[in-house]
């Protein structure tokens, strides 16, 4: 895919002393707005489009930032950070996913070997990963998406708060129940992407990539009767399952985000470890159209093209149709994990790549 223009993504102060801006890992379009999410914090930021002479956006600001502790509970409080992964938008609602991963500590490079073993040895788990949020949107009175606390009966809600997380569900998954205690950069669980279609939700995994296949889970989630601040999950269908996984051929790759485009799932894929490249995006046709556990073979996907990767950075994280006024065919905005210097502006912005993915 050829990177057709550059944007920049400007953030205020506060989110650039907290890193925001360099650690992207989520991105979804509402409208004139974008909303974007960084893995070292608990919140999510509303960016506003400017718009060229021609009507095409040309970069954006304006930002808002959103705390998730001010509008659901958070299992461990409002200043652990949730390392949300995935955005969604459907339905009124906006959807934050964490990565419901662990992590095991880096070795430092001015400690000694002893504490360096030490380190590696020591898997940490918080809480605030494992949740998955679901935020009324209305509409501002500057016409503008916010995200409330309380619509009418639309309330803001949250999986994860005590045993009932997705890794929860998953404690006697046939394929998938071993890699939960193994973090997530040595081939565990990782989510790193979501979608919203209708009322299911579309998560994917980063890891486990089992004998080359990488893992999409679809689930149904609702309010819980008894508390409407809390979500649960529906059955799927007549057999009563509350989960669904599919398994894709994706060459080995893992998934690093999901993005509906119509009855079709775009998936961005990348390695599922500690590696740069490669990166593609591939199009599973009619995907929201499944209604049982799927194996989606290589020829199911198409291969919508690649994208640049760095050397230890410009890892893409995120993707997002991007509405352009002339028609002129598909364009993804893509988002970067961890920017090479070249892509930090001046404003304490950050620059983000509009790609021709094609009609």
């Amino acid at each position: 895919m050829d990177v057709e223009r550059r944007v920049e993504l400007r953030f205020a102060d506060e989110s650039r002393e907290a890193e925001t801006h360099t650690n992207l890992s989520a991105v979804r379009q509402d409208g004139r707005c974008l909303w974007v999410a960084g893995d070292e914090t608990a919140t999510v930021e509303r960016l506003t489009a400017v718009l060229g002479e021609d009507g095409r956006v040309a970069g954006y600001g304006g930002q808002r930032t959103v705390r998730l502790a001010d509008l659901v509970p958070l299992p461990a409080g409002p200043d652990e950070e949730a390392d949300i992964e995935g955005l969604a938008r459907g339905g009124g609602w906006l959807w934050a996913i964490g990565s419901h991963s662990l992590k095991r500590k880096k070795i430092k490079p001015e400690q000694s070997d002893r504490k360096s073993r030490k380190r590696l040895a020591t898997v940490v788990r918080e809480d605030n990963r494992f949740i998955l949020a679901r935020l009324p949107l209305v509409e501002g009175e500057d016409g503008l998406p916010e995200v409330v606390r309380e619509d009418g009966d639309r309330t803001a809600a949250v999986l994860g708060l005590d045993k009932d997380s997705i890794t929860d569900l998953l404690e006697d998954d046939p394929h998938l129940a071993p890699f939960l205690p193994i973090p997530s950069k040595d081939n565990g669980i990782d989510i790193e992407g979501v979608a919203a279609h209708g009322d299911r939700l579309y998560i994917g995994l980063r890891g486990p990539v089992l004998r080359g296949w990488a893992v999409l889970i679809e689930i149904r989630p609702d309010t819980d009767p008894t508390d409407p601040r809390r979500l649960r999950l529906l059955p799927l269908g007549d057999d009563g399952a509350l989960y669904h996984t599919h398994f894709m051929d994706l060459g080995g790759l893992g998934i690093r985000d999901l993005c509906p485009h119509g009855d079709d799932l775009l998936v961005l894929t990348g390695p599922s470890m500690d590696l740069d490249g490669p990166v593609r995006v591939l199009r599973w046709r009619d995907a929201v159209r499944a209604d049982a556990p799927e194996i989606v073979t290589a020829e199911d996907l198409e291969v919508v093209g690649d994208l640049p990767y760095g050397e230890g950075d410009d890892h893409a994280e995120g993707i997002a149709v991007l509405d352009e006024p002339d028609g002129s065919g598909l364009r993804l905005l893509v988002v970067y994990d961890s920017p090479s210097a070249e892509r930090l502006t001046a404003n304490g912005g950050v620059i983000a790549d509009v790609v021709n993915a094609g009609g």
